[in-house]
């Protein structure tokens, strides 16, 4: 079902599409170089005023739209499935479009944007996604004891700068802004402590996984020594046939580490992640040893080929499968490809109800 649109908007859109066409059929080769870059300016400006227009649409979606107008789902999810966008990018277009597009009071009357001098700017083609992006993220760290009149004024001068700077020096003005406003930092640890927080991304084809996040002093302190300690330069390389997990490296080890810095803190941080489950110090969880439970089956062990299965939805290449199996307090349940019957429980402890317990874990995913 095709939905009816008001004639003039039908109009305009048409008009948009039949200048757009026409640009697309020009030849830009009879310019010189001062010449495209100047046409490459005009464009810009255009494409950044486009939004204006979608960001009144998702404001008023964003205010009246209900799950029923949206066929059950959140607007992030309709937004995402009508553009066939992300969800991440339906949800910043809908943030922009809320920070930017006018409001309508609760008697109907309009209201400003929360963010006008930016809105403004994005109108006059001024400033783009990236300059909107660090504004209101800088406006976000404003101390919440911020007077309404100073956070205007720093609005709009975030505004006036993402006008002039491109975003790398835009980032630099708005630190600069936040120290002058905030010269101690913010003190709150309320406010500081709500803002952490440590999240995993899904896993790529690869099966490497996106972690980002905000920590705390206390986190990051504590963190330290253990990357002084097993990240220095020759500490627990998998590379290594006998990798140094304790005491210090060889001079060999040293010297033949061609791991990044960012690599060795990886390392590092698994190496100390495994000492603790393996001293058995987290003692246990839902009646189980909190361990590494991974399921398999035998003809990829056979295969050396495949993935298993964590308890925590994880796919782990077979190779470090076994890799994980050779530690203690490791377990691993091995099921018949064809019949899905349990064959053997592989475990360094013995402990029959917990084996059991173990088995239907990995059978029935808890």
């Amino acid at each position: 079902m095709v939905a009816v649109v008001h004639p003039d908007i039908a109009s305009a859109l048409d008009a948009l599409d039949a200048a757009v066409d026409t640009l697309k059929g020009l030849s830009f080769d009879a310019l010189t170089c001062r010449e495209l870059l100047e046409v490459l300016s005009r464009l810009e400006r255009t494409v950044r005023r486009l939004p204006v227009a979608e960001q009144a649409i998702l404001a008023r979606l964003a205010r009246e739209a209900t799950p029923a107008d949206l066929g059950g789902l959140v607007l992030t999810q309709a937004v995402a499935d009508r553009l066939q966008i992300s969800a991440t990018e339906a949800k910043r277009r809908i943030g922009n479009a809320v920070a930017l597009a006018p409001r309508a009071g609760l008697t109907g009357e309009a209201l400003p944007p929360p963010l006008p001098q930016t809105a403004a700017a994005q109108a006059r083609g001024e400033v783009g996604p990236e300059q909107i992006k660090i504004v209101r993220k800088v406006l976000k760290k404003l101390p919440r004891h911020t007077r309404p009149d100073v956070a205007a004024d720093a609005e709009a001068q975030m505004a006036a700068n993402a006008a002039q700077f491109r975003p790398e020096q835009l980032r630099t003005v708005g630190r600069r802004l936040l120290d002058t406003l905030n010269p101690d930092g913010e003190l709150d640890e309320r406010e500081r402590n709500r803002q952490r927080g440590v999240t995993f991304g899904p896993q790529g084809p690869d099966g490497l996984s996106r972690m980002s996040g905000l920590v705390t002093p206390e986190f990051r302190a504590t963190v330290e020594p253990v990357l002084a300690k097993n990240a220095a330069p020759g500490m627990c390389n998998p590379d290594d046939e006998s990798p140094c997990t304790s005491g210090t490296p060889t001079e060999a080890q040293i010297q033949g580490d061609t791991r990044t810095g960012a690599q060795r803190s990886h390392d590092g941080l698994l190496a100390g992640f495994r000492s603790v489950i393996a001293s058995g110090a987290l003692g246990r969880h839902h009646g189980l040893p909190a361990t590494i439970i991974v399921s398999a089956t035998v003809q990829d062990l056979q295969e050396q080929a495949g993935h298993g299965v964590t308890a925590g939805g994880t796919l782990v290449p077979i190779r470090d499968v076994i890799r994980l199996a050779s530690h203690a307090y490791h377990h691993l349940v091995i099921f018949d490809k064809a019949t899905e019957l349990p064959l053997n429980l592989f475990r360094t402890k013995r402990c029959a109800s917990e084996g059991q317990r173990i088995v239907l874990h990995a059978k029935d995913r808890g």
